[in-house]
């Protein structure tokens, strides 16, 4: 009888000639590149610094191509956005200390948005590991402690031997759903020193699926089938295991209407007759919610964003499908079931062996959008409204938009209808500044073949101006809308709602146009009134572009202050 661990994939004659006669000049950077190389990665972001320059020099002996920003935070956004739109592992080479500190924050968005980073920094050399006081330039007492709380795994080599395998490993995890970042770290002195060991061949880091468990399913598909008021919540779980078509065949089986959370913006569509759109900060879309007497929440943790601001109180039965098990029942007590959403939706649509009909259902959902509509317009919000349709038509179905930290993308949250799934992303999860651009940079990155769409406000353009250098350098297809209101506009508005004035929130910023030609980027102020055209023309030229549109936008009214 032969065993699965009895199979040994034995080297053919010429990988043993090549084992044993590994060519010279090699170190422990090019057993990086290699690795990376051998796992599948054909593309690696990155900044260098001096400690990490035996990566940086192995990367013109490797076939892999090198895409390098000018701030390690907008490296790491580029990476993030990468992994979101290809579902691949997206390799991140940086330096020790100050520049793998900076690079945190984007690491916090990649691990709140579930996209999968390979960040691998280097350390300084190994006889300054362990937390002495050395005098090393860059030198952190106990580095890795700070990305323990923000990766999913950490993994720091000592010799060159355990350099493929602790990258196999993050691979791996990086890639075990839920998708998140991870961290390598290498001393210098390991990533220059010459090796002999072999050159690294294909290696397997695949993860292992995570399965609903059978007696679960079981229980929600009786659940749904008996519910007479059932609802779903579609997160951003659906999108990255590419889930859509599942979750679509699912609502119409059971008649239950669905709502998307921002992270899961294309999950379903926008105008269907059970689509209640993405309006989670509105009470009455709480209400409805709160209404049903089945709650199928799928790759949500129902967190402040999609729960209202917590203010959301089921009263029916939850159904919570989610792949990151600590997110389970977090929140709201239910029915937990752990597993990736795309593998829990098709065990439901095979166990469940009826459709459930309810013809009310999309009564219901009309009724609802239409209390939304008329809460709106109470608001004398046209203008928003406006421009938000003028970049929905500029922009073509099929391209991707990444949106930063600003009224207009907390706007589109709510009202944007994204087409298509995997089409829109902000940093909605961590929250942080200067996403948009970077990020926008890595997904053109991803597929140059359509361009991309970058929405910031002023403020947050001025974290990622350098960035405009990396576009042009790459000649990368990314059209970047700046709404340009002179400061911190969100902030302005809640400071002045709360305390009658705001403070900080004023800005000098520099003439965004001028600025754009500076680097060789064509730039151009626009209108509401132009905006479609302006940015419609921007998209479908060449390379990268500005679009300039100064205006003072608004929010709607929460809904969950009251």
């Amino acid at each position: 009888m032969t065993h699965d661990h009895d199979l040994v994939l034995r080297p053919t004659p010429r990988q043993t000639e090549a084992a044993l006669n590994p060519p010279a000049g090699r170190n422990g950077g090019d057993l990086v590149v290699e690795t990376l190389a051998g796992l599948g990665a054909t593309t690696v972001f990155g900044l260098p610094g001096q400690h990490a320059l035996g990566m940086f020099d192995a990367l013109r002996r490797s076939s892999l191509s090198y895409v390098g920003l000018r701030v390690e935070n907008n490296t790491g956004f580029a990476a993030d956005a990468y992994g979101r739109i290809t579902g691949e592992v997206a390799p991140l080479l940086l330096s020790t200390g100050p520049g793998a500190l900076t690079s945190l924050a984007a690491l916090q968005e990649a691990a709140a948005g579930s996209s999968p980073v390979l960040a691998i920094g280097s350390q300084v050399p190994v006889a300054g590991l362990g937390g002495g006081r050395h005098g090393y330039l860059h030198e952190l007492r106990d580095q890795q402690a700070s990305f323990r709380d923000i990766v999913k795994s950490v993994h720091t080599v000592r010799t060159a031997s355990q350099i493929p395998s602790a990258i196999a490993a993050a691979w791996e995890s990086a890639l075990t759903a839920p998708h998140g970042p991870v961290w390598v770290e290498i001393p210098q002195d390991v990533l220059l020193t010459e090796t002999t060991l072999p050159v690294v061949t294909a290696m397997d880091a695949t993860p292992d699926e995570v399965v609903p468990r059978p007696e679960l399913t079981a229980v929600a598909a009786d659940l749904l089938v008996r519910a007479e008021r059932p609802a779903i919540i579609a997160g951003g779980g659906v999108v990255r295991s590419d889930a859509s078509g599942k979750l679509l065949a699912l609502a119409e089986l059971v008649s239950a209407p669905v709502v998307t959370t921002f992270g899961g913006k294309g999950a379903f569509p926008w105008e269907h007759s059970l689509s209640l759109q993405s309006w989670l900060e509105d009470r009455h879309t709480t209400d409805f919610l709160e209404d049903a007497d089945v709650l199928l929440v799928v790759g949500s943790g129902l967190g402040e964003l999609s729960s209202n601001y917590h203010t959301f109180k089921p009263r029916g039965r939850v159904i919570q499908i989610e792949a990151d098990a600590g997110k389970l029942e977090s929140n709201h007590p239910g029915l937990g079931i752990h597993a990736d959403a795309r593998l829990a939706l098709s065990a439901l649509l095979e166990t469940i062996d009826a459709p459930r009909e309810d013809p009310s259902a999309p009564e219901r959902v009309a009724a609802l959008l239409e209390k939304v509509r008329e809460r709106i317009a109470a608001q004398d919000l046209t203008l928003e409204q406006r421009i938000l349709a003028s970049v929905r038509e500029a922009l073509p179905d099929a391209s991707p938009s990444f949106w930063d930290m600003t009224i207009l993308a907390y706007w589109a949250w709510s009202a944007f209808d994204a087409r298509r799934p995997n089409t829109m992303h902000s940093a909605q999860g961590a929250g942080g500044l200067g996403y948009g651009f970077p990020a926008a940079l890595g997904a053109a990155v991803a597929d140059p073949s359509q361009p991309v769409l970058a929405v910031s406000g002023d403020g947050g353009a001025m974290y990622s101006i350098a960035e405009l250098a990396t576009a042009k350098q790459y000649d990368l297809p990314v059209t970047w809308l700046i709404v340009d209101d002179g400061g911190y506009g969100i902030l302005r508005e809640y400071m002045s709602d709360a305390f009658g004035e705001a403070t900080g929130t004023e800005l000098t910023r520099p003439d965004f146009v001028k600025l754009a030609e500076s680097f060789g980027v064509p730039g151009v102020r626009t209108t509401p009134e132009s905006l479609r055209d302006d940015l419609a023309k921007a998209l479908a030229e060449p390379g990268p572009s500005v679009v300039v549109l100064p205006a003072l936008l608004r929010m709607f009214a929460p809904t969950h202050l009251g």
